[in-house]
Parts: structure tokens; C-alpha cells; sequence
């Protein structure tokens, strides 16, 4: 994790050279996620499961014991700062690197050798050092026609306040042991079947120094073509105790628990297929899992990452590939740290846990290992089926009338059924419907707009990554607007909103390059937030950060050549 206000200096202090010579060293590895090997090599040689059963098998061999033996582990290294020790055996990121490698190693005899070990290696200079490694293994796919490779990752550098100390004993228990451990038993577990599309386990360095690992993997896939389907990266995804302070929208108060929740981060609002990922891995969770035990409520969070704050997902945002980050509900601390900082995040205290009754044996942790096997399960579920997935649909969409929509799949190939996922001014669907038919009629009444997608479900009623989304529109903007000006201001959304929200503004055609001035004030009247935006045809969308703490009713407005258009309400509540 890291504090965006110093992205720009870590990237000066830390990268003064761009990333360089990356390699995967792991030859047939490298082959394998270029998609330049015979399939038939890594098939298992008896399959006693369909793809439909996958997801129920693999949480039940997820192991709260294995996760915690990792944290353990990985927290005895004493320091995991990408600067730290790379020769010995029992201390600093190369000891740390070494042990992930052993144990993906140690999985590969266990799947018969599918499972493909390595490291990425690369050159930048970071925190004094020249050569920094990556760990992946690669779990071939069976479908060399359609190669596609799926990413579960978690960083497994750690640091404290100072970002280069590698004196500090930064154990970096929930940041981010948590997430590599999560990494790590997914690899044990998911090596044991076989999947459609290519899946790539990592642990990544130098998160703490501007996302430097993700971003010398992000290069490596770029430059070699690789079809990346998506991304799931998780940081800080065990932990269920808050800190007097956490990065926002996290938890309310001091030790504040919270095992039920998990949240999800994600980019852009209309038409973003990281959106779209998180919203398609919430309803793999949902609709695959039985609810026979514990179920997590997974939360679709407006920012791509804690504001201010950003993870090893981004890299591969911003080169365009699916990308999402998945985090606990509650952070012990928001990093700030400083003198009067109590928190465990950055920190020497970022620990297993404490000992109570003086028999030197930690027996009250910080971390819940049966909290992160639920978060290991909703990654392996969505990737599992994301790595079985059918290719996305094409569709089209048509009002009959102000009360009817019709949406029809446009792709020549037939399957068993599809699915049409419709939202107004929630980052999740509204509805999800399922159809054997091809040409699907919907009521529709409570809105003037609707943001749909569509995906293909195969025999096994796996479904595919939904598709771009496309925007329906009931009413003529100019019968809504107070001016008359073609242009007219929608709900935000989501509404009631976490930390942020997306203020959707329609304009006409004649209004493109107009100046519209948005506005926000309390119920009191009092400013709190004013921008100007360049308008264009059709849907324009004005993302809004408020911060975490302040309940409360707003009203925005938007003025084009000093006129009102339009008002509207919203609520922050967390």
C-alpha cells in the first residue's frame, strides 16, 4: 500500500531508471503465458468434476490452517522491504521470495508438475537496490484457440514509515502478508484441476515504492501480447479489527470488528470493464457458492482504491486490462504515522498478534483466518469461472415503449442461455435476468435511463465476463430540462453513496463544447465543492470525492451560460 501524495517523488527517488530487462526465468513458464505450448502436456490425466462443481470443491479445500502457516512464516523474514536482504536465507524479501518460490514449487509435484514456478526479474532502482523479483506460477489452460490468462495477485514487500528503512522490523502481517498468503493457497488448491483459460499466481515487490512489481508485469504482458481477461489483486484482505485512524471508507471507531464484509475496488463508471468485473465477481460469489455457513457481503466501492491510496491492480488499469482490488472491511491505521500515529499499519506492529498469557506463544491474532479463507474463496470462485468463461456476447437495445425495453443478442453462436444485467444509479446491476431466448423483452418504470450488459452462459452454466455496457435512454433530455436546453442532470450514482459518487449529466448534440458548472452545497446552503466541465454529446459523468465521515443530504446543480438546468439530492452514508 501507498499514499498517493508522494507518487510522484517515489517515482523520481525510486525509478530513476524505468523498468528494464524483464524476464520471466522460468522458460516454459514464459512459453506457456505467451500461449506457445500443447495443452495436452498439462492435462490432468483423470477429471472427476465439471466446471460447474469447481467452485464448491476448491472452498472446500481452502485451509484457514495453510493461510495462517504462510502468514506465519512470511512474518518470521523480519523485514520484507524491497530494499532489504536478497542472499540470505531467513531474513529481508529474498528469504521472503525464496520461501514463496519453494512452496509454489512444492505445488508443482503435487499437480503433477502442471504448475509452472519462476520469477519475473527486473531492473529499476529501488531503495538502493538494482534487480528485483517478482514470484508467479502458471497453471496452463486447456484452450490454446481462445488463450486468455487470468491474474490473482498480492504484494509481499512490506515497509514502515520510511519507505526505503530496511532496518525496521516491518513484519507486515495484514499489509500484505494476508494477501500473498491468499495467493499462495489458491495456487496449492486450484493446481489440482484444470481451467479453460491460462491462470497466473503472483507475489509482486515494490508495491510500496509506487506499484513498481505490478508495473514491470504490466510491461512484460503488454509487450508480449498476452491476452489478460482480468485482474484480482488483494492488499489488506484479513484483518477485522479497526484502528483509531484507517484509510476511508473503512470502519467507523477504534476496534471496531467487522468479518462479514469485504470490499472491492474497481475503476471508471459507465462502460468500465473493471466496474464490470467487480460486479461479475460479486454474482459468481453470490449464485455459485451454497449459503451453508459464514457469507461475506461484498461491497462494490465507487473509487478504484481508498482515497488517496492505491494498489497493484492500477498498472494494469491503466494499460486497459480488467482490474480489480479486494480489501477488509476495517484497516488498522491509514499510514499517515507521524508522532503521535497508534496504529499498526507501516508500522514494527503490523504483527501476528500478541501474547496473553506469557507462555511465548502468540494466541490472540490480529488477523482471521477464517475471515481470509472467505476472501480466498470469493478470488477463486470469480477466477475459477472467469478461467472456464464462454467469449462475451454482442447485443442491441430498443424502447418499445416508455414501459418496455428490448434487448437482443446479436452474436451469430447459440447458447443454452444468457444473461441481461440492468443498472440505474447503483455501481451493482438493479436486476440480473436470465433468458433462453435470444431476443428479451423487459418491464422497465422507475427510471429514464439504464445502463446494460449481456452475457453468454454455457452448458455447464458458467457464464461469461459480461459485455460492454450500452446506455437507453426513455425520454427526450429537452422535455426534462428547466431551460429547455437539451441538457438534463440524472441521479448520482450510487446514491446514497460510500465516499464517492458519479454525477451522470445528459447533454444534446447542439451542446457539445458548452461550460457547465456543477455545484454542491448542504442543506444550509454552504458551498462544499464547485467544477467546471466541457460538455459532450450523450452521457457525461462528473466523479465526485467527499471523503468518509460527514453523514449527511446534498444538493448539486449544474449551470450552463449562468442558468440552472437542473437540481438534485443525494446522501452520503457509508
Amino acid at each position: 500500500m501507498k499514499n498517493y501524495i508522494a507518487l510522484s517523488l517515489l517515482f523520481i527517488s525510486f525509478s530513476v531508471f524505468s523498468q528494464s530487462q524483464i524476464k520471466v526465468t522460468n522458460l516454459t513458464a514464459d512459453e506457456i503465458l505467451k500461449g506457445n505450448y500443447n495443452p495436452t502436456d498439462y492435462n490432468l490425466a483423470n477429471t472427476n468434476f465439471t466446471p460447474e462443481e469447481l467452485p464448491v470443491l476448491i472452498q472446500n479445500s481452502i485451509s484457514p490452517d495453510s493461510l495462517k502457516a504462510y502468514i506465519t512464516k512470511l512474518s518470521q523474514f523480519g523485514t520484507r522491504n524491497s530494499g532489504s536482504d536478497t542472499t540470505s536465507a531467513t531474513q529481508g524479501i529474498g528469504a521472503a521470495r525464496k520461501y514463496i518460490l519453494q512452496k509454489f514449487q512444492q505445488f508443482q509435484t503435487q499437480s503433477n508438475n502442471r504448475l509452472q514456478p519462476g520469477y519475473l526479474r527486473f531492473t529499476n532502482v529501488i531503495c538502493n537496490q538494482w534487480t528485483h523479483k517478482n514470484v508467479i506460477a502458471v497453471l496452463p489452460g486447456t484452450d490454446v484457440s481462445n488463450h486468455e490468462v487470468i491474474l490473482i495477485e498480492g504484494h509481499m514487500d512490506s515497509r514502515c514509515d520510511v519507505s526505503c528503512d530496511i532496518n525496521c522490523k516491518a513484519e507486515g502481517v495484514e499489509d500484505n502478508a494476508t494477501g500473498t498468503a491468499l495467493v499462495m493457497e489458491l495456487a496449492r488448491v486450484m493446481s489440482k484441476y484444470q481451467f479453460n483459460h491460462t491462470i497466473l499466481f503472483m507475489a509482486t515487490t515494490a508495491e510500496e515504492q509506487g506499484l513498481l512489481g505490478a508495473d514491470a508485469m504490466s510491461d512484460y504482458i503488454q509487450k508480449e501480447n498476452i491476452p489478460l481477461k482480468a485482474v484480482f489483486n488483494n492488499d489488506v484482505i484479513g484483518g477485522i479489527i479497526c484502528g483509531e485512524t484507517s484509510s476511508p471508507p473503512s470502519c467507523p471507531g477504534l476496534n471496531d470488528v467487522d468479518s462479514l464484509n469485504t470490499r472491492i475496488f474497481s475503476f471508471g463508471g459507465f462502460n468500465a470493464s473493471s466496474k464490470s468485473l467487480a460486479r461479475y465477481s460479486k454474482l459468481q460469489y453470490k449464485e455459485s457458492i451454497p449459503n451453508n455457513g459464514i457469507k461475506l457481503s461484498l461491497h462494490i466501492m465507487t473509487n478504484e482504491d481508498r482515497i488517496g491510496r492505491g494498489g497493484d491492480h492500477i498498472p494494469f488499469r491503466q494499460k486497459g486490462y480488467p482490474a480489480i482490488r479486494f480489501s477488509s472491511a476495517n484497516e488498522h491505521g491509514d499510514a499517515s504515522n507521524g508522532p503521535n500515529y497508534t496504529d499498526r499499519q507501516h508500522t514494527e506492529d503490523d504483527i501476528l498478534g500478541v501474547d496473553t498469557d506469557g507462555d511465548n506463544v502468540v494466541d490472540s491474532f490480529f488477523v482471521d483466518f477464517n475471515y481470509l479463507k472467505r476472501n480466498s474463496v470469493i478470488n477463486a470462485t470469480a477466477a475459477a469461472n472467469c478461467a472456464n468463461s464462454p467469449k462475451t456476447p454482442s447485443f442491441k437495445i430498443d424502447s418499445l415503449d416508455q414501459d418496455l425495453m428490448r434487448v437482443t443478442i446479436t452474436s451469430p453462436e447459440d447458447f443454452p442461455t444468457y444473461r441481461i444485467g440492468l443498472r440505474t444509479t447503483n455501481n451493482d446491476w438493479d436486476s440480473v435476468y436470465t433468458s433462453t431466448s435470444k431476443n428479451i423483452e423487459i418491464a422497465i418504470n422507475d427510471s429514464n435511463a439504464y445502463y446494460v450488459s449481456v452475457a453468454n452462459v454455457n452448458e455447464y452454466g458458467i457464464e461469461s465476463l459480461f459485455s460492454e455496457e450500452q446506455l437507453l435512454v426513455l425520454t427526450k433530455v429537452s422535455e426534462k430540462s428547466s431551460i429547455k436546453s437539451g441538457i438534463e442532470i440524472w441521479q448520482n450514482k450510487p446514491n446514497p453513496f460510500d465516499e464517492s459518487t458519479i454525477i451522470p449529466v445528459f447533454a444534446s448534440e447542439d451542446n457539445e463544447g458548452k461550460k457547465a458548472l456543477l455545484q454542491i452545497t448542504d442543506l444550509n446552503g454552504n458551498l462544499v465543492f464547485a467544477e467546471e466541465q466541457t460538455l459532450k454529446a450523450g452521457l457525461n459523468e462528473w466523479p465526485y470525492h467527499h471523503g468518509f465521515g460527514a453523514l449527511g443530504t446534498f444538493v448539486y446543480s449544474v449551470y450552463v451560460n449562468n442558468q440552472l438546468v437542473g437540481a438534485k439530492k443525494m446522501t452520503f452514508a457509508y
